[in-house]
């Protein structure tokens, strides 16, 4: 009986099908590949989105805050324990926060990849097709430029993964990488628009121009940095805020002085908000209280405006005991256990029914005060007779809208500590502090992070995830 059913099931098979060469051949119904995937200017620009998305969840503030001197993890004293490694020096291969770093910016150069070669020969509208895969290559820049301002030495991989060849890639020098983040970088500045009549909050040509200036800085290409900002400036598109806390509201990624961020939506996905302020606010709000300013940051501030009062910028950055904090409260250090302080950047008052991970205050990786000191630095490192001059001149831009008394520094290296105090009270908790310290060399990261640093020359780099040790046949 078994064999007579088995036998009507393998007749049955073919004979209520008009052929089974018809049902072998049918097309697979719901499944993308490169070739049916990549026809259309709207599924090309759908590609490009999902390289934006990939920078969700952003887990840059452990190295650029917690590994600086400016915040200690915070938070539970056992949750999250990974992160204390990254905070004293000590993470091996098999800690999760670099592996979850690795694997979320790998996962964005693998999508912009995947656009770079698909979308390129594809045969829309020049123009708009021109544009898209700039943005791949400037979102590909930013990865390896986090890539390997962390960990030095990585696979720098600029094709699909589709072969052994193109997914076990060994490390490349440092020297190598910054060549490629310059390539693309130069390329997507040629097809980037200055600006957008709609669509708002996709790269510029001035974050390109940015983003360049930025790695000429980090190689200490002063030269090259100054002609890239003067680029950027020509565009006539930057300018500083009158408020500096407004920068830290709703509304402030279409400000003049955001050159690039990454924004957040309200919906009913609640991956779709900003989950910086889960992770930064207080526990009575939902929030986890990590990121902890330190009162070495406090202290930073010590210098008072011209009319006596505090730097605005520490309040509108940090929140303190007795200082108002959102919806008409007031701070409370009893909020952070570890040093007293919270984050308050990225953080807003709460809408009744709406959950905490909504928040749609935007992470802007640029702005254009940051360019303002990279310019003075730039200045002031290739020297001259009036360099120190010119920088005040940039520097007191920055000052000015704190309020503060022009910079009276006459000589190089006086305007040297200027500049990096500027630069750690103006962009604290926006994630540039830890990399400020590797790039500015050995006495001035240990003066700031102490004996815990394990300085190796040419600078302190996190190792690479055992993950990707195990899996990269390259790497064994």
């Amino acid at each position: 009986m078994k064999k007579r059913i088995y036998l009507f099931a393998m007749v049955a098979s073919c004979s209520m099908l008009s052929s089974c060469n018809d049902f072998l051949n049918e097309e697979l119904k719901g499944a993308y590949t490169a070739e049916n995937y990549y026809t259309t200017k709207e599924s090309a620009t759908m590609a490009v989105n999902a390289i934006y998305s990939s920078l969700y969840g952003t887990t840059l503030w452990i190295f650029g805050d917690v590994a600086s001197d400016d915040a200690v993890k915070g938070g539970n004293a056992g949750d999250q324990a990974d992160i204390n490694f990254i905070n004293d020096f000590s993470a091996s291969t098999d800690n999760g926060v670099l592996n979850t770093f690795w694997q979320s910016t790998y996962e964005t150069i693998s999508r912009a990849n995947n656009v770079i070669s698909y979308v390129s020969p594809m045969s829309f509208d020049q123009t708009v097709r021109d544009r898209l895969v700039g943005e791949a290559k400037f979102l590909r820049a930013f990865s390896y430029f986090n890539l390997v301002n962390i960990f030095g030495k990585v696979p720098l991989k600029v094709e699909p993964q589709l072969t052994s060849a193109t997914i076990h890639v060994g490390l490349s020098e440092v020297s190598a990488i910054y060549d490629q983040i310059e390539e693309d970088l130069t390329d997507a500045i040629e097809v980037l628009p200055a600006s957008y009549d709609s669509e708002t909050g996709r790269v510029t040509k001035g974050a390109a121009y940015g983003l360049l200036a930025k790695a000429k800085l980090y190689q200490k290409d002063y030269a090259d940095c100054l002609t890239n900002i003067q680029a950027l400036e020509s565009l006539n598109q930057y300018d500083l805020v009158a408020n500096y806390a407004d920068l830290f509201k709703v509304g402030s990624e279409d400000s003049c002085e955001t050159i690039f961020g990454i924004r957040y939506l309200v919906d009913k996905e609640a991956t779709l908000g900003n989950n910086l302020k889960v992770w930064f606010a207080p526990s009575l709000e939902g929030g986890y209280y990590f990121d902890a300013p330190t009162q070495s940051y406090v202290d930073a501030f010590s210098e008072k405006t011209i009319g006596g009062a505090d730097d605005p910028r520490l309040d509108a950055s940090i929140g303190r005991q007795g200082k108002p904090w959102f919806n008409n409260t007031t701070f409370s250090s009893s909020w952070s256990e570890a040093t007293g302080y919270l984050v308050k950047k990225y953080n807003e008052d709460k809408i009744v029914g709406v959950p905490i991970s909504q928040c749609v205050i935007p992470y802007n990786y640029m702005r254009y005060a940051d360019i303002l000191l990279m310019k003075a630095e730039a200045i002031n490192e290739i020297g001259g007779a009036d360099a120190v001059e010119k920088a005040a001149v940039e520097v007191n831009k920055v000052r000015n809208r704190a309020r503060l008394a022009p910079t009276t520094a006459t000589i190089q290296s006086d305007m040297r500590t200027v500049i990096q105090n500027e630069r750690r009270k103006e962009l604290g908790f926006e994630f540039h502090r830890f990399f400020d310290l590797m790039r500015w060399g050995k006495a001035t990261a240990e003066a700031a992070l102490g004996s815990d640093l394990k300085w190796s020359e040419p600078r302190f780099y996190f190792p690479i995830p055992q993950s990707e040790l195990d899996a990269n046949q390259a790497l064994q």
